[in-house]
């Protein structure tokens, strides 16, 4: 028993040395990467550091690329401009005016409409209580519709004389008045002959601009003598925009034309009213002014 034990012990004390003599080598053998790693940090920051200084100069190089391709599109309308003729020009030029032209008669007749609204809900507020239609007449705005009507009323029954006073009077300023409105009605439909007109036009001058364009790039492509999709997409396409111009000004044009008449119908249903009431009024002063 004492021998088994001290055969133990023994082997304790060769555990407990071999365990003291290996753990320096495991410490050192664990402690060696640290030392590189330790290192590798230090070296770190500079590969960040001049990355950013390689990565900026492509990052320079491509906005300086984007910025050449947009200046130097060889798609656009200005190369479109650039690359035609003075026919494709002229086709270009003659829209651009068309779409002036439309627009500004949908401004300023859209204008003539409202003042002519507010003019009749003037003359319906101050005219019709007015004591007589002379006073009445010289109450409204100079260039009123309604000041002229009445105005027109007031001398056909004045100049109702002579060879005219063969005419009844009823007729006669019946017929006056009604000259009047149609003066009025002429001076609200004036332009709108050449909004239908553009929209009529305007598509065949884009689409003659289209087919002038697509001859012009198939003759430099035949000349060429290549006919891959990058030679073909870019003239066609800047000769298709001309088809594009056209209907962008027809549009605009054909649908201001539909508006206005609707419009100019309402208006004048306000104009004819008024002349038909002021009629009413002179024919039955008719008494007085035979009195006076």
């Amino acid at each position: 028993m004492l021998k088994t034990t001290r055969w133990a012990t023994l082997a304790a004390l060769l555990a407990l040395g071999a365990s003291v003599a290996i753990t320096p080598l495991v410490s050192q053998a664990q402690g060696q990467p640290p030392a590189p790693a330790a290192t590798a940090p230090a070296a770190a920051p500079e590969a960040p550091a001049a990355a950013p200084a390689a990565t900026a100069t492509p990052a320079a190089k491509s906005g300086a690329a984007k910025s050449m391709e947009m200046v130097e599109n060889p798609y656009g309308l200005e190369a479109l401009w650039r690359g035609s003729d003075w026919v494709a020009k002229g086709t270009l030029i003659i829209l651009a005016i068309m779409s002036i032209g439309s627009w500004y008669i949908i401004v300023t007749k859209l204008y003539e409409q409202y003042k002519l609204g507010r003019d009749a809900r003037t003359a319906e507020k101050s005219f019709w209580s007015a004591p007589s239609v002379k006073q009445g007449a010289d109450g409204l705005k100079d260039g009123s519709p309604f000041r002229f009507i009445a105005e027109s009323g007031l001398e056909a029954q004045s100049k109702h004389t002579g060879l005219l006073g063969s005419i009844n009077l009823s007729d006669w300023v019946s017929a006056s008045i009604q000259r009047a409105i149609d003066n009025v009605a002429s001076r609200l439909g004036d332009g709108l002959a050449f909004l239908a007109t553009v929209g009529s036009t305007a598509p065949f001058v884009g689409l003659f601009g289209t087919v002038w364009g697509i001859y012009h790039a198939l003759t430099a492509i035949g000349i060429a003598g290549q006919a891959s999709i990058d030679r073909v997409a870019g003239p066609v396409g800047e000769a298709l925009i001309m088809t594009a111009i056209g209907l962008a000004v027809a549009v605009p044009a054909v649908l201001g034309y539909n508006w206005l008449i609707r419009r100019n119908k309402r208006a004048m249903e306000d104009v004819r009213a008024f002349g038909a009431d002021l009629h009413a009024v002179l024919m039955s002063a008719k008494p007085a002014v035979a009195k006076a």
